[in-house]
């Protein structure tokens, strides 16, 4: 996905307004808490965690530069977070199981197998929640038609036989909701 001036990351750099930050936060407060809670923290050091390394990223995101690497951003919230639980065990002054301190090696490899795992659960997350925010910006059918081709597997004859549309507007359909979704998720997932 290409960066434009329109994306939630630019906005958030330049010229952020409380509605951004909010997305920010619904965005990947989850991300970061599902992440976080596969390694048994007990439910308040979780938050305080969640809540820690939310912080770094409203704090240093303004000095963030997408190198135009893909997974840049990815790759930066993973290493914020990584560096986060290594802050909170050493604030704790007690060992982190041996499959934790694995883990947070591997996170830090681009390259490994679970750091690929995070990229993926990010981006599927991170398109689940944009798709969400923009779905109201579309008339049903148009959706609808989106929906049906990309998730579904359906045909464009299929879809526009279902719809009463012609098979240019199904791919019409699918080109706008894919164009808006790139706009509003540019920098987060390329």
């Amino acid at each position: 996905m290409s960066i434009t001036s329109n994306s939630l990351l630019m906005r958030l750099q330049t010229a952020a307004s409380d509605a951004d930050w909010r997305r920010l936060v619904d965005v990947y407060a989850p991300v970061v808490r599902g992440w976080l809670a596969r390694y048994h923290l007990q439910p308040a050091d979780l938050d305080d965690l969640v809540q820690d390394v939310l912080g770094v990223l409203v704090r240093e995101l303004p000095a963030f530069r997408h190198n135009g690497r893909t997974g840049a951003f990815r790759h930066w919230l993973r290493v914020v977070a990584v560096h986060r639980v290594r802050n909170f065990w050493r604030t704790k002054q007690s060992a982190p199981s041996p499959g934790l301190i694995d883990d947070l090696a591997q996170l830090e490899d681009a390259a490994s197998d679970l750091s690929r795992q995070w990229d993926a659960e990010h981006d599927k997350h991170v398109v689940a929640r944009f798709l969400d925010a923009i779905e109201r910006d579309f008339e049903p059918t148009t959706w609808r038609a989106f929906r049906r081709v990309m998730f579904d597997g359906a045909s464009a004859a299929e879809v526009a036989a279902e719809l009463g549309i012609s098979p240019n507007a199904v791919w019409i359909a699918k080109s706008r909701v894919l164009h808006r979704l790139r706009q509003e998720a540019a920098g987060l997932l390329d």
